[in-house]
Order: C-alpha cells, then structure tokens, then sequence
C-alpha cells in the first residue's frame, strides 16, 4: 500500500475481509482525519486514550497504525481541495477509520463534507448509542431511562442533495412538468412563483437494509424493541413506504425471531383485543423481538416522557438527525456523544466526533474531547477489542465520577475541577491505569 498524499505507517498492515467477516491483524492500518477547529484539540487528548488502552490490554502485542490522511482546512491547503479521492479511496481500503468535526468550505463544490464522505464509501447506517454517564448534569430527572441506539439511513432522505432554487432554470422546469403532467399536484403549490423545490428519495433497497442493520443489532447485542420511526401518515409514499417495507422484511429474513405491531393488529382484526395481546404476551415471554412503528412528532415527545419504552430505532435521514441530537441532549449533549457511520456489507467503517467544529474554541485546549473518546471506544468494539473498549469506557466513567471534567461540564458541576482538553484526556489514562 503506497500513496504520494499520506505517509504508511510502517509495521501496520490493513484490515482485510475473511468469509466477509473483518480480519484485524495485530497492529491494522487506522486512517484518521484530525478535523477542522477543535478537531486538532480533542485528536491530541483521545489518540494517547486510544493507544494506553490497547497497550494495556493486549500488554503491547497489539497497537493502532495510525494514517493521517486529508480532509478539510487541512487539506485545502496543502492540496486545494477539501476532499481527495485519494482519502476515500484509503478509508475504503482499510475498512475502518476515524474523524473530528469537519467544516465544508464555502463555495467548493460540496454541501457537506460529512456527507460526502458518507454518500463516496456507501456508509448507509449512522448509528448513535445514546446511554447517560453517571455523574454528567442533565435537564431530565431520570436520564438513567435512556439508553438506545438510533440507526439513521445516512445516503437518501432530503440529504440526497436534490433542490430547485427559486428563480433558477431548473426550478422553471421542474414547475413546467409537474404542472403539465401532475397538475392536481401542482394545485397544491401555494406560491409556486417564490417556491424551492427539494426532492426527497426514499427507496425499498435503502429503507431494507438500514432496517436489517437494526434488526441484526437487535439480536446481537439482546435487545428487546426495534422501533420504526415515521412520518408515514403525511408522507404517504415515502416514510409511510419505510415502514412498510420495514414490516416486510422483518416478515420476510426475521420471520421466527420478531413479533410485529402489523402481526398484532392483524390479529386483533380477526380475533379480537385480547387475543391480541395474549399473543404478543406469548412472544415476548418466549424472547422474540417486539418490532413497532411510531410517528415521528410522537416518539419525540414519548422518548422524552417514557424512554424506557425505546430501545433501537431506525428512522430516515433528516428524522434521524433530529431525533439523535434531541435524545443526546437527555443525556448531557453533544459533547459526549459518540457516533459512527457503517456499511455493513462492505464491512467499512467512519467513527466521527458527533459535534461541530465550534471555531471559538480552536486552539484553545478546552473542548471536551469525549464524543471522540468514545467513538474510539466504538471502533476498539468494531475491532473486537473488547478488553480495550471496556478500558476507555471505565476510564472515562471513573474521570467524571472524580469530579474532573471541562469547562463545558463543569458550569454545571459547580463542585468539579475543571481540566483542558489534553488534562481530561489524561485524567482517563490515570484511571486506566489505576
């Protein structure tokens, strides 16, 4: 493996593919992107993380290869652009990689560099745990209740891309079409001389496989309900069509493993409520996995004021992004919010800093590094490396239980220390070790 963009870190070799399965040699090739704004800050605190607790685990016969390769500011400067092909092409070789907050310069050619490098590696399944830390201020009374993980569809939606400006030649034509081959949609326009125009994709293939991705978690990781999250009963053909197709293919690959909310109804139909309910009471004894949907508006407000009844949820895109930061927030916010981004035929992976660049703090050692911390964590687990992932997790519980936290933590936590971003990062080394 050689690139004129990147040195190759030597003494790593990449991850390959077994059987499709990830085959993780002792010391595999990890390609990072250091980020924009407080991207440089929180890399410098969680990379030692990361290392020490390989290094303790696996007592130095195992390690992470790290591969910078350019994303953002950086590379625009050194390159002239925001996003090489030769960094995707990197991160798809070596399956696995990890990155801060990256902004999209204005005016060169991208909407999103997130989204970019989510749509050019297919990395369909933005997955978010969102669980409480002991010790992390709240503005709920019983964060302890929430602990899910949302799979967002990560390539089709409203993020797709596809718009219309007002007053462009593409919004006349797009008009001019509908109104003479939809008309009775075109009615519905309430202002079509002033209107944008955004097209949302929403397909079966998309919709089927972030689903299955969730089911799979489900099963994998013993967890009991797989929530369908939907606009369904305003978007018809799109949302609605989620979770439909969702229902369908839990039927169709999960049939003796699920119990669906379709199943319930449709046995209430024939045989009455409570025969309904003896049923799903059956299934859920015998360990089957209760799939639901539920409107979008309503699990905002049900996640909220009964979280425990939420345990995976697959949503689309811009439902997704919504749901993900409002649910974080129960828990302490972004801050320490991990995520990643996976595609699960492919076996490639993006770990990511959930937050913003926050350009304010750039340079300054004070931002929280911990949303990277534990989507490092996250890799350690994609990895396999169970024994080092439980040592970060530990180490970071531990750090907040002693009080010593950053400025963003500590304004709520008028007791506690507060510590730079490189002090926090070793406050978790300390745990480790201790």
């Amino acid at each position: 493996m050689t690139s004129p963009f990147f040195e190759i870190p030597s003494g790593g070799e990449p991850i390959h593919l077994a059987d499709g399965q990830l085959a993780v040699p002792a010391h595999p090739i990890i390609p990072f992107i250091e980020g924009d704004g407080v991207g440089p800050d929180i890399w410098r605190a969680a990379r030692p993380v990361l290392d020490e607790a390989v290094r303790l685990a696996y007592g130095g016969q195992r390690s992470l290869a790290w591969m910078e390769v350019p994303a953002g500011g950086k590379a625009l400067g050194q390159l002239g652009e925001p996003l090489p092909i030769e960094t995707i092409e990197s991160i798809a070789k070596c399956r696995v990689a990890i990155k801060g907050p990256l902004t999209t310069p204005v005016g060169r050619g991208f909407r999103s560099l997130n989204v970019a490098l989510r749509r050019g590696l297919d990395l369909f399944a933005c997955v978010r745990p969102v669980r409480w830390i002991p010790g992390v201020p709240t503005p709920v009374r019983h964060p302890e209740l929430v602990d899910m993980v949302i799979f967002r569809e990560n390539t089709e939606d409203i993020y797709a891309g596809i718009e219309f400006q007002v007053g462009s030649e593409a919004n006349a034509a797009f008009q001019s079409w509908l109104a003479e081959n939809q008309s009775e949609e075109f009615e519905k326009i309430r202002f079509p001389q002033t209107s944008a125009f955004s097209i949302k994709p929403v397909s079966r293939q998309g919709s089927e496989r972030l689903v299955r991705a969730a089911l799979n978690y489900a099963l994998e990781h013993g967890r009991k309900r797989v929530s369908l999250v939907h606009k369904g009963n305003i978007m018809k053909f799109t949302e609605g069509a989620f979770a439909a197709w969702g229902y369908d293919l839990a039927a169709r690959e999960f049939g003796d493993r699920v119990y669906t909310q379709r199943q319930f109804k449709q046995t209430q139909a024939s045989q009455g409520l409570e025969a309904a309910e003896a049923e799903m009471h059956t299934a859920l004894e015998a360990g089957l996995i209760h799939v639901n949907d539920v409107i979008t508006d309503a699990a905002f407000e049900q996640t909220l004021t009964r979280p425990e009844s939420f345990d995976v949820i697959a949503t689309m895109n811009l439902n997704g992004d919504y749901l993900s930061d409002a649910l974080t927030a129960q828990v302490g916010g972004l801050g320490i919010a991990p995520g990643a981004n996976l595609n699960y035929d492919t076996q490639t992976a993006l770990f990511e800093a959930t937050h913003g660049t926050a350009p304010s703090l750039a340079d300054t050692n004070q931002a929280n590094p911990s949303s990277l911390i534990l989507s490092g964590q996250l890799m350690l687990r994609h990895l396999g490396w169970h024994e080092a992932a439980d040592l970060v997790e530990k180490g970071l519980r531990a750090a907040i239980a002693a009080k010593t936290v950053t400025a963003d933590l500590q304004r709520l936590m008028p007791e506690a220390k507060i510590h730079s971003t490189t002090e926090f990062g070793q406050a978790i080394i300390d745990q480790m070790q201790s």
